[in-house]
């Protein structure tokens, strides 16, 4: 499964998982949960919050922000939301995810998240952190001891 490693747009997997926890929102309508649009919102706010906070941490540092090309990186950011997690970008999606299964109101919905979070570690992140690990060494190595890959 290798070929599927750095091909796949993030925005897209997140894509694809929330359109999969619509339909089953709407094909098997189990386990319903009480419906809490506000705190939905919140955590969405959150998740946009933490996303842009990653994006403008790239900005300053006059950094790639393209996912599927992590080599193209000049500067190594470990600095602002990156010293809480080492994809705050990524983090913001699942988030934005775990907002979604809150708005949609039913348990089987949840499984997008964990289903984004695996897909993304396995064929996102694994991927970047080995190209980082090339290009940064020691300074990378020492930062992955420090930070958590997620939170």
């Amino acid at each position: 499964m290798k070929n599927l490693e750095l091909k796949i747009p993030p925005v897209a997997v997140w894509l694809i998982c929330a359109l999969l926890m619509w339909g089953i929102a709407r094909l098997l309508p189990f386990g319903a949960l009480p419906h809490l649009p506000v705190v939905a919102i919140a955590v969405t706010g959150i998740g946009i919050g933490i996303s842009f906070a990653g994006v403008w941490s790239f900005h300053k540092a006059r950094t790639t922000v393209n996912p599927l090309d992590p080599s193209q990186a000049t500067h190594f950011v470990s600095e602002g939301v990156y010293q809480l997690s080492r994809n705050p970008m990524y983090v913001g999606l699942a988030s934005c995810l775990l907002a979604w299964a809150i708005w949609l109101s039913y348990l089987l919905t949840w499984i997008g998240v964990p289903l984004f979070i695996i897909y993304m570690t396995r064929f996102q992140i694994i991927p970047e952190e080995r190209t980082l690990r090339l290009k940064f060494g020691k300074e990378y190595e020492n930062y992955c001891l420090k930070v958590r890959r997620w939170l």
